[in-house]
Order: C-alpha cells, then structure tokens, then sequence
C-alpha cells in the first residue's frame, strides 16, 4: 500500500474516531421506515447563451438555447436501531427535452444541458439512477456509493438540468459541537449530462484527467453564531493536491445595522505524474460588507499568484472564491479582481419570499507568458497572451411562494453579460429556472 493510499484511509479513520462522544446510535435513531423521507423535484429550465462574437459558438451559429425539464426523486430512509445502524440513499432522475435543435444545442461545451451524440443531436430524454449504503454508528454516517459532497474542496455541482454526483466512500463525523469533520475517498464522477455514474475525473480548464481516484478532508467549526472557519484538503491523484482555508464572520452594530466579511485562500500544487503539468498555485478572496434592514453591499477582490488557471472539477461547485460569477471564475494567472454586489430582501417591503441580487465584477493583468503546456493560451501568431481583461456583470431575481398548495415552489430569472478580451468569450445569458418541490414521506 503506497503512501498517497495509507494517507486517505487515515484521513476515513480520524473521521470515524473523531471525539470522544460515546451516545449509541439507538438513542437517536428514529428506526429505518420511520426515519424515510422521499421528496421529487421538477426542475422547468430554460437557457439561452449568446455568442456576441459569433465564431466563439460551439455550434457555430452564434448561440446555444435549450428548454428542458427534469424530475428529480430522492429517497433517505433512516437508520435501523441499534449501536450501529444501518440504511440506504437513492434516487432516480430523469431529463426531458423540450425545445432546442442542430445547432444551438450547445454542442460539446460548458453549455451543458443535455447529452449530446457524435453528430450533434441532443438527446431526447437522459436519465441517472444511483443510491448508496449508509452506515451510522456514535456521532458518525459513513456511505459507500453514489455520494454528493459538499465541501470547499470537492463539491457536486447542481447548476444545470441534472446534478453532478461522484462514486466512492465518504463519511461525517459530529461528535464535537458545532463541528463537522469530512473525508472521502472517491474513483468515479458522473457529468449533468451523463447518464454513466463512472466517467473518469474531469476539470474545467485541464480538461480529462486520467487520475484514479480522487480524496478529500476537512472540516468546519462555528466559533459563534458571528464567526465560523473551514479548513480542507484534497488530492486528485497523479494531478494535484489542493488546500483550503476560509472564514466568515458577522458583527452586528444594531438590530437593523451588521457588517460581515470573510476570506477563501486555496494553494494548488502538481502531484505524482503531473497529469496537469507542473505548477504551483495560489489565489484568494476577501470580501466586506454592510447590511442595513432589507439591503446587503458588499466588496470583494481576488487574486491569481501562479502562473496557471486555478483549475476544479468540471461542472462542480468547488471553487468557493468570492468572485466566481454565473459564467466567469476570474482565475487567470496572475489575474486581480473587484466585484461590487448588492442584495434586496423584499420581505421588509411587504413581499416575503422575493429577493433581487445584482453584481459587477472587473478583471485585469491575466498573462499566460509562464504557463505551463496544460493552460496555456496563446493568440494568433502563437504568444502567450499577456494583459488580458474581462468585466461580469449579473441580475437575479427569485421568487419563492410562502404558502398555498403550491408553497416552496420557486421562480428565479437569472441574466448575465460578459466582455473580455482574446482569452475569454463576450456573451449575454439568461437563464429561467422553476422549481416545484414535493414531500411524499
């Protein structure tokens, strides 16, 4: 056993034996039948991504557009009583096609929407079934499967039709109040658009890696009600090892009146075969910020010290930077960032369940001169690009219904507009999201 394989088996076992907590999981289990839950989502989803530069099209006629639907059921029953108790997750999903066509299905790009066949044609109708094995014994849940992490680090993403999952091992520990430990172990992802729960790993800049498996520890701790920290790391096999730290934290000046900030810091460094080429990363965020009654304003600046894109994995939600926007990551070597936001809690107003976020975010100095072979990007006559800049701009609104026969059913509208420079694509985006979830158990 090599020592990158003792080093996550250790890593599962401080999590199962993390604190000293000895209640017996009979005291809290609720019996596996009367501990189930099955819940449906449907997922109505329109998108439509404008090319402003036309020949950036995957379909190359200057845009991607696509309406489809998704149903998605989960079933979690409880744990059987016991010292240890035992129990299963699963789910069934399918998507639905419901309006798009040759070309502006997205293609092969981070549209993402639906499959698509070696001739361009979206598939009709997608589907994903999977569950795992469940395990809880003291203070910890151990399960063996189709897994949905959700840590700073590696985190399935839920930003298209169908969420991403992953296949492998992970276990949570809550021994320690107002902690929570993580670990995992994982061989296998599966995209929003595949129905395969065993592709290989992915990233979004990197593109297919060829790595084993993939492995994750951390936790996070609530000081306080005013300030929590998280710390994690991970290694993709043969491609690299990442590190996460980050805080957040509030200070109330009134009942009306509290400023809040945080910081996220990652450091990316190549491992074993370098599958991704050698590099050796830096990038961090902080934000501040002011929130008076129903309004929210904040500041945030990030910056790239490498000379490579800080990369994640594709389609995922693993890159918890401030200024990682609907469509822009402003993750460029040795790239800075601002971004000014504001938030609008219409609750105050009279309208409980209507807020409106809206957010500009500029980005200068991108210069690929040092990249390695992986990331580099290069113009027209073959040089690394060199002062490349991007602007963001985003609209949300969204709408939750608070009671009724159709309570929680919720309407988001989401508009973004990107420009940059040779590096990156100028587009317009919007996105209509309704979501109708129901309890069956």
């Amino acid at each position: 056993m090599d020592n990158t394989i003792k080093m996550s088996m250790a890593a599962l076992a401080v999590v199962v034996g993390s604190g000293p907590s000895m209640v017996l999981a009979q005291d809290k289990a609720e019996g596996f039948i009367e501990g189930s839950s099955l819940t449906v989502l449907n997922r109505n989803f329109y998108f439509n991504r404008d090319y402003r530069k036309g020949q950036s099209s995957p379909t190359g006629n200057g845009y991607s557009e696509t309406w489809a639907h998704a149903i998605i059921s989960e079933y979690e029953s409880g744990f059987t009583q016991g010292t240890v108790g035992v129990g299963v997750d699963a789910f069934a999903m399918i998507g639905l096609k419901l309006d798009t066509g040759d070309g502006r299905n997205g293609g092969d790009s981070s549209f993402d929407m639906l499959p698509v066949d070696s001739d361009g044609q979206a598939q009709d109708e997608y589907t994903k079934v999977g569950g795992a094995a469940k395990i809880r014994a003291f203070d910890t849940v151990i399960k063996v499967g189709d897994v949905f992490p959700a840590t700073p680090v590696v985190a399935a993403g839920d930003s298209r039709l169908l969420p991403e999952s992953f296949r492998g091992v992970t276990a949570t520990n809550n021994s320690i109040e107002d902690l929570t430990v993580q670990g995992g172990r994982l061989h296998a992802m599966s995209q929003p658009v595949s129905s395969d729960m065993r592709e290989n790993f992915e990233t979004f800049y990197g593109g297919p890696v060829n790595s084993p498996w993939a492995s994750y520890y951390g936790g996070d701790y609530a000081l306080n009600n005013n300030l929590s920290f998280s710390l994690y790391s991970s290694r993709l096999k043969d491609a690299w090892n990442q590190h996460y730290a980050g805080t957040a934290w509030t200070y109330p000046l009134s009942d009306e009146l509290s400023l809040f900030g945080g910081l996220n810091y990652y450091k990316a460094v190549d491992e074993g075969k370098q599958l991704l080429g050698k590099f050796d990363n830096n990038i961090w965020s902080g934000r501040v910020g002011v929130k008076l009654g129903a309004h929210s304003v904040a500041l945030s600046h990030q910056r790239n010290n490498g000379n490579d894109d800080f990369d994640y994995l594709r389609q995922s939600d693993s890159i918890f930077l401030d200024n990682s926007l609907q469509y822009s990551d402003f993750n460029a070597p040795k790239e800075r960032s601002w971004m000014a936001r504001y938030d609008l809690d219409m609750t105050t107003y009279g309208v409980p369940g209507l807020s409106l976020m809206t957010r500009y975010a500029r980005g200068t100095d991108a210069d690929y001169s040092n990249a390695n072979s992986v990331y580099m990007r290069r113009d027209a006559d073959g040089n690394p690009l060199t002062d490349q800049k991007r602007w963001e701009r985003d609209i949300e609104v969204k709408y939750v219904v608070q009671s009724g026969s159709l309570k929680d059913m919720s309407l988001r509208l989401r508009q973004a507009t990107t420009r940059a420079t040779a590096f990156e694509s100028d587009l317009d985006e919007v996105r209509v999201i309704v979501e109708y979830p129901l309890a069956i158990l």
